[in-house]
């Protein structure tokens, strides 16, 4: 296990509308409010055509090649993440949202392009006093949090 400590800066309340794609709006968000680094949840619909990442076609395989869905119709969402700057120095979002519809549901990663459905409600809260960031993982292929 690694780990580093931090501090809550300022918290943020969003709204996010219709057909914005979630992971770029935040992202954008970030860069905007000069938020490096942070955690959120985020409440609301996910649009039918969104993409999930639901795990790796295959686990053994290096670079890790992902598993994706498409969303047939619109879902409930609830999801939580975390914000740190990746390889570029750019602030990125890694989010799991639960994605649900009648008596089933469907996890995965956001990254891919959620697009909401009518409104995302985000709570948006800032960690100052860390260094922590994403750093490249040839092997897996992932950008791998570094605290």
């Amino acid at each position: 296990m690694k780990y580093s400590e931090a501090k809550r800066g300022r918290t943020f309340v969003i709204r996010l509308e219709d057909g914005e794609i979630l992971h770029e709006v935040i992202e954008a968000f970030a860069v905007e409010h000069g938020i490096s680094r942070g955690y959120l949840i985020v409440v609301g619909g996910a649009d039918k055509g969104s993409t999930l990442v639901v795990g790796p076609e295959d686990g053994d395989a290096r670079p890790v090649p992902p598993l994706t869905h498409i969303l047939d119709n619109v879902h409930e969402i609830a999801g939580v993440g975390t914000i740190f700057p990746d390889s570029k120095d750019q602030p990125m979002l890694h989010l799991h949202i639960a994605c649900g519809r009648e008596d089933r549901t469907i996890t995965g990663c956001g990254r891919t392009g959620v697009k909401i459905w009518q409104v995302g409600e985000v709570i948006l809260i800032e960690l100052l006093d860390t260094s922590a960031r994403r750093v490249p993982d040839p092997e897996t292929g992932f950008e791998l949090l570094n605290p």
